[in-house]
């Protein structure tokens, strides 16, 4: 008994020593060792070290140190890694077909291992030696797990079909990792929208927002109600956790005040989903655009008569107001150089196809003619006389006839006059454009636009502020160059254009912003 006792003794101090070797405790020494660092080693990007050390967390140069302790990295096989976790619609589809595409564009083997039903990894080696260079590794569940990932420091990057709540980026900014709101700490990979679906032939082909947020709040409840035969409604969405069903409460019950009934069908998948209501002639659902299937798409109206229909040019520029950016989120700290190779390809052209191939909507900028606006100066000349000059739709007109509209639009959070998050990512990808010249010789006019409410003198000056603050913002993000060199310049028509009722806060929404015509 005294043998198995001390035998256990034995391995227990084994695994305390294996515990503290763990630890990764490493000190870094300049090459004449009169300084040293002590800490935790949290990670090694290829060029810096991270480390936790009495003085808090610190990013050091590896160029200038030498490190000591078996954690050390090998410096001449150093492998990049990367942790990336959270919503499966991103991280089972887009995310593995921009990985294959970044890999062939710079001729790396990309080797994907599934670890479970949730996990998978992929090795991405040098086609000439096999030399294994990184490891991109996925945790694919839901938005809020990608976010607790991230604030447990068991992801880099957090995939995310919604905003971060403001809890989330309160803890994020407690735990050193920045403010996960402000400017390039979050990009829009690709666009997706949130669509209300029918199965097909039924009758109601249209729903204005307010009434589908009071269906999927219990408070209409027969078919009948809408115009179609009496039956009860069956209401379909994904579960509690997903980025997609949090969207649908924020942009769609929030608004008008209402939360989801609780007598909703929930599903796993958007594909269980979307055949769960094509199966079910009374059933309606809020499906991903990209994974509609064989059902029927409702098209959004309102009591002014204004319809916005989801497509890939209406949820491009915004226009449609169930938009669902694909966001990722990204810490304040350094990434391994393989993995910012990664992020910066996902904002190319050759991105942009890999996107749009994966049924997503990508964010390449289209130039869309004024003769292309059509539904839009039908909705100014029906309000002429009522809330609309005469005078004002002439001269926009006459400014605009000549220029093309960017799909690159701009607009704001509720009640606010700060960019939305998908705005925000905009302004990166418009700047980038200018810097490489792609607009050099040509005409930009940062155009503002506002909702009717109030006096229409009041709504066109708050249109130019808007436009001149987004002119500023593209400017400060365009560090390379002078914009002031270019032929830019800003305009506002106010109410003159709207795209939708304003008599719903989602109308109001989409009509508060700035767009950008070319020439």
């Amino acid at each position: 008994m005294m043998i198995q006792h001390a035998a256990k003794l034995a391995a227990f101090f084994i695994l305390l020593m294996t515990a503290t070797v763990a630890a990764q405790d490493v000190t870094l020494k300049s090459p004449d060792g009169s300084v040293e660092v002590n800490g935790t080693l949290l990670g090694f990007d290829g060029d810096f070290y991270r480390l936790e050390t009495v003085y808090g967390e610190l990013t050091v140069d590896g160029s200038g140190v030498n490190c000591e302790g078996p954690a050390c990295p090998d410096l001449q096989n150093y492998v990049a890694e990367l942790s990336v976790s959270g919503s499966a619609t991103i991280g089972e589809v887009l995310m593995p077909a921009l990985i294959e595409g970044f890999a062939l564009r710079k001729g790396y083997r990309a080797v994907r291992e599934r670890t479970d039903a949730t996990r998978f990894t992929y090795s991405l080696r040098n086609k000439a030696d096999d030399a294994l260079l990184g490891k991109f590794s996925f945790r694919v569940t839901n938005t809020d797990e990608g976010f607790a990932d991230l604030l447990a420091d068991e992801a880099d990057i957090v995939m995310s079909l919604r905003e971060i709540r403001l809890t989330e980026n309160r803890r994020a900014n407690e735990a050193g990792l920045g403010d996960l709101r402000g400017p390039n700490r979050s990009r829009v990979l690709g666009l997706d929208a949130m669509v209300p679906i029918t199965a097909p032939g039924n009758p109601v082909d249209a729903i204005s927002p307010a009434v589908l947020a009071r269906v999927f709040a219990g408070r209409v409840t027969n078919w009948q109600q809408l115009g179609g035969p009496d039956a009860p409604i069956s209401i379909h969405l994904r579960d509690p956790k997903s980025g997609l069903s949090q969207a649908a409460q924020d942009r769609l019950m929030a608004p008008a005040g209402l939360v989801l009934d609780s007598n909703v069908v929930r599903h796993a998948t958007n594909k269980a989903l979307t055949l769960a209501v094509t199966n079910d002639p009374f059933a309606i659902g809020i499906s991903s655009y990209s994974e509609t299937g064989n059902a029927d798409i409702l098209v959004l109206t309102g009591t002014c008569g204004f319809s916005l229909r989801a497509g890939r040019v209406t949820i491009k520029t915004e226009d449609y107001p169930l938009t669902a950016p694909m966001f990722l989120y990204i810490p304040a700290r350094r990434l391994p150089k393989l993995a910012r190779e990664f992020l910066t390809f996902t904002r190319s052209p050759t991105a942009q196809i890999v996107i749009r191939r994966a049924g997503f909507v990508d964010q390449a900028p289209e130039e869309l003619s004024i003769n292309e606006q059509g539904d839009r100066f039908a909705n100014a000349i029906s309000l002429i006389g009522t809330e609309i000059n005469l005078s004002e739709v002439k001269r926009l007109v006459q400014t605009l006839s000549a220029m093309k509209r960017l799909s690159t639009s701009f607009r704001f959070r509720a009640g606010s006059s700060t960019l939305d998050a998908q705005s925000l990512s905009n302004v990166q990808q418009l700047a980038r454009a200018i810097e490489t010249g792609v607009y050099d010789e040509r005409s930009l006019k940062f155009v503002g636009f506002s909702d009717g409410q109030g006096p229409a003198d009041g709504n066109k000056r708050i249109a130019m502020q808007r436009a001149r603050a987004v002119l500023a913002a593209v400017k400060k993000a365009a560090e390379t160059v002078d914009l002031d060199d270019l032929n830019i310049s800003v305009d506002a028509f106010g109410e003159t254009l709207p795209m939708a009722c304003d008599g719903s806060a989602w109308g109001r929404q989409v009509n508060r912003r700035v767009e950008v015509w070319v020439r």
